[in-house]
């Protein structure tokens, strides 16, 4: 793997970890069409660099949400406090089932036919799902019925154009969290697994150039990205990244006949 071929995966995972888009279609695409030969461990190492950029982006908040979950076994019930736990029982039924259905199911499903369709549908459903929901539910508000059912959801991203924050965005926006708060929760959310995965992927990791190209380039395009995100959704909704959802779906079914 090259330096140059590390960028554009950093780069590439920098972009659509973030955005409802699947960055596990993308990783898996761009070293198809061109034949690139790249370490399996490498996509993990491009989600370490996502999950830095959430580190850096919300470091008030995940000072504040280690804090309170703290002080809540003390008896102090602080809304950080609350969503701390929150995020932890969220974590744990959707991390265990997904880390189970990709152990098991990754190898059938990584196929650019799947891939296609998935990218399709998900974009077909986060559409409708955006359109019709009666977003209301501010951040300070959210459930452990909300959250909960929103961690579950993350058990499909470990089918490539699902996307993780796709799907737990649209579960989000179906629950009647305002656009802001399912992207916000959807990254805050999405650490404590890719945290996980980078650690049981650690022993296998290569630190040398490639290596700190693509995370260096991962984390800093996805702080960028996410600035951008929670900025756009104030005004915009998600219908352009289903349609880009939908236009890619199109795209890699027909390279999968072709090629």
């Amino acid at each position: 793997m090259s330096i140059i071929q590390a960028l554009i995966l950093g780069i590439t995972q920098g972009l659509t970890e973030l955005l409802p888009i699947s960055s596990s279609a993308h990783l898996y695409i761009i070293p198809w069409v061109f034949n690139w030969n790249i370490p399996s461990w490498f996509d993990v190492a491009l989600h370490f660099g996502t999950l830095l950029a959430i580190g850096l982006f919300f470091f008030k908040d995940w000072v504040g949400l280690i804090k309170g979950g703290y002080e809540y076994i003390r008896g102090n019930k602080s809304l950080d406090g609350r969503l701390f736990w929150y995020i932890v029982i969220a974590t744990i039924p959707g991390g265990i089932i997904g880390a189970i259905l990709e152990k098991y199911g990754q190898e059938i499903l990584a196929k650019p036919v799947i891939i296609g369709i998935a990218l399709i549908v998900m974009g077909i459903i986060l559409y409708y799902v955006d359109k019709k929901s009666k977003a209301d539910i501010k951040y300070k508000e959210l459930t452990l019925k909300q959250t909960f059912l929103i961690g579950i959801s993350q058990a499909l991203a470990f089918i490539p154009g699902v996307s993780r924050s796709g799907v737990t965005m649209t579960t989000g926006r179906f629950l009647g969290l305002t656009r802001g708060v399912a992207a916000r929760f959807s990254f805050l959310l999405s650490a404590p697994i890719v945290l996980g995965a980078t650690l049981l992927k650690l022993k296998d990791f290569t630190f040398n150039l490639p290596f700190v190209a693509g995370v260096l380039a991962s984390f800093l395009v996805g702080v960028l990205v996410i600035k951008f995100l929670l900025e756009y959704l104030r005004r915009g909704s998600f219908k352009v990244f289903a349609i880009y959802r939908v236009a890619l779906g199109l795209i890699v079914l027909i390279l999968a006949i072709i090629i």
